[in-house]
């Protein structure tokens, strides 16, 4: 076998593993996210910048101002999911890097002062994070709804601010009935890797 990691958990985390439409109602604990976030946090990004941020949406009140910035087909699953998480990157994650990069502090300054190229950065870096936590909400023993149908624009106005780019809104829970549409094809390995 070329993999290490036990079948199991290979199908709870990709082959098994799919996107929610339905959830039932039981909540997603404090518990949960922060076992979560302490498993996914532990994932490269390139120098440790670690731009990704997770607004939940818990409230009622907030929920329902989100449900609106939805698309239609988003929106019913959106109010029903136990948890919802606002996926950004926050465009000024440099200002963290003397903490997080220790041994090269200067990184901040060297190549971070513009704000266009941190924005690429961000962009790249809280993308490769979102991925991780979606991996991580299945390791929970949960099932993880990401959309990126919304208006970007106005989440970001209504619950972020402008040093953070809306990237994704993941519904989170337990799968319920009917959760699942037909699984759609993937890509074969000639079709993706190439060899030079």
């Amino acid at each position: 076998m070329s993999l290490v990691l036990d079948p199991a958990a290979q199908d709870l985390l990709f082959r098994e593993a799919r996107t929610a439409n339905t959830f039932t109602d039981e909540p997603v604990t404090e518990e949960q996210v922060q076992a979560i976030y302490d498993l996914v946090k532990y994932g490269p990004t390139a120098f440790n910048q670690s731009p990704l941020r997770i607004t939940l949406v818990r409230s009622e009140e907030a929920r329902e101002r989100l449900v609106g910035l939805m698309a239609e087909g988003n929106q019913a699953k959106t109010r029903t999911a136990p948890l919802v998480a606002i996926l950004s990157a926050d465009n000024e994650f440099h200002n963290e890097l003397p903490a997080l990069l220790p041994h090269f502090p200067q990184a901040k300054d060297m190549f971070f002062s513009e704000r266009p190229v941190r924005e690429q950065a961000a962009l790249v870096n809280a993308t490769l994070q979102a991925g991780y936590f979606i991996v991580g909400v299945r390791a929970a023993g949960l099932a993880a709804g990401p959309m990126t149908g919304f208006d970007f624009a106005a989440v970001q106005k209504e619950f972020l601010d402008d040093d953070h780019t809306p990237l994704m809104v993941i519904n989170i829970g337990k799968p319920g009935e009917d959760a699942w549409f037909p699984r759609s094809p993937r890509l074969e390995q000639d079709e993706v890797i190439t060899t030079v």
